[in-house]
């Protein structure tokens, strides 16, 4: 395989799933003290990997858990934020400097701060309340974030009697990271053509709905726009035929992520009318990947973290094909902004 290291894959995702085993006594402290709302509040791509987990709240539990953005706090927070707050704030770097700058802040209003970081001598981890290091890097992050932010909701609904099985759960869940290092491994040659078709595009629309919507979004700006200087419309499977499909002619490329979960419906809506407009539509489906011993109910979850880990190869590849490293940069971090 191209550029991969297996045991420091399953290395990262194991440390990834780990965190159950501290995080459901910690959710049951924290909602004793008098916790009443859950934020998440990550920076940039990093937030979009917190969205399949607030889904997942959604449909089970009126509690609140809830997105915003720390740059767009500071000037005009939202209402209850305060003593009753968690914030859960996640940070490969742990620098970042939009959400170290909310830390005065938070600490000001009496917020109860969770962080999620690459590395302890941060001040993201060294300043928070309860803080989680897994280290990572951008190749493993993504599934990494995915799975922490999920164990955390899940955690959450099994302490407010919402769900019953937890523990069965985080059993599979701790069985995936050599499976995702074997669906990588299977996945690998059709990532090679993948990459060689599309190394020469200028532009894709990205779609997708349900839990793997913001892995659509995430690729399409985090990867390709970021670290490839490609052009990406990423817009909901459930939006695409108001006013996307407009954009759908022969020679535009579609890429579409088909979850596992109830929503898949509207990807496959999608799929329908793209494949007839145009000649360039790439599918990406979470349960073409073999996962044995994961349950339809765990696979329904985990539909972004597969994706993500699939991808992957893509991005490895695409790098070569492209001669475009995936760290280069023209202005992140690399000008004030």
């Amino acid at each position: 395989m191209l550029n991969f290291d297996k045991a420091r894959f399953i290395k990262i995702q194991s440390g990834a799933v780990a965190i159950a085993d501290k995080i459901r006594p910690l959710m049951r402290e924290v909602l004793g003290a008098g916790i009443e709302r859950i934020y998440f509040m990550g920076t940039g791509g990093v937030q979009l990997l917190t969205f399949p987990a607030i889904e997942l709240a959604a449909r089970y539990t009126t509690f609140p858990v809830s997105a915003c953005f720390p740059a767009q706090v500071i000037l005009d927070p939202p209402a209850g934020l305060n003593e009753k707050a968690l914030v859960v704030m996640p940070s490969l770097s742990g620098t970042t400097k939009e959400s170290v700058a909310l830390l005065p802040f938070l600490k000001e209003r009496g917020v109860r701060l969770m962080t999620l970081t690459g590395h302890a001598d941060t001040p993201l981890a060294q300043q928070a309340d309860f803080t989680y290091t897994n280290f990572a890097e951008d190749d493993t992050s993504s599934e990494s974030f995915y799975l922490q932010t999920m164990i955390i909701v899940l955690a959450l609904l099994a302490e407010t009697g919402k769900i019953d099985d937890f523990d069965a759960v985080v059993s599979e869940l701790k069985t995936l990271p050599g499976l995702l290092a074997d669906a990588k491994a299977a996945y690998e040659d059709d990532a090679a053509k993948l990459a060689q078709s599309i190394k020469d595009e200028p532009y894709h629309i990205f779609t997708g709905a349900g839990a793997v919507w913001p892995e659509a979004h995430y690729y399409g700006m985090c990867i390709l726009e970021e670290m490839q200087w490609i052009r990406t419309r990423p817009v909901h499977a459930a939006d695409f035929f108001h006013g996307t499909l407009e954009l759908v002619e022969p020679g535009v490329s579609v890429f579409l992520f088909k979850g596992e979960d109830a929503l898949r419906p509207l990807g496959e809506r999608v799929e329908r009318f793209v494949h007839r407009y145009t000649d360039k539509v790439w599918i990406l489906d979470s349960a073409s990947a073999a996962l044995p011993g994961i349950s339809p109910r765990v696979r329904s979850l985990i539909s972004p973290v597969v994706l993500a880990t699939l991808l992957e190869r893509l991005s490895a590849h695409l790098e070569v094909l492209r001669q475009h490293p995936l760290t280069t940069r023209r202005y992140y971090k690399r000008v004030e902004y």
